[in-house]
């Protein structure tokens, strides 16, 4: 498959700046998609001996990936200590 990817690309030099953003955008995805699995600290996978990990979460820490009008520091907690 790559070798007729590069003999296509030979033939046609335009398809080179396509066959890039493609290998771009399949590996962004795929590193996105294995960050997605990891998690930001948020998720753990053991459910057994920590089944509410946000209740442990300060309020001040910031869990979204983008926050646009999020300021995290000047959260209150609003919630009970467990």
């Amino acid at each position: 498959m790559i070798k007729d990817m590069i003999q296509h690309a030979k033939k046609h030099p335009g398809l080179i700046p396509q066959f890039f953003f493609m290998t771009l955008g399949i590996s962004g995805a795929t590193l996105y998609l294995i960050r997605l699995a990891r998690g930001p600290h948020v998720t753990f996978w053991d459910k057994k001996n920590n089944p509410e990990p946000w209740n442990k979460l300060d309020p001040t820490y910031q869990y979204k990936f983008v926050a646009v009008n999020t300021d995290y520091k000047s959260l209150k907690k609003d919630r009970p200590d467990f």
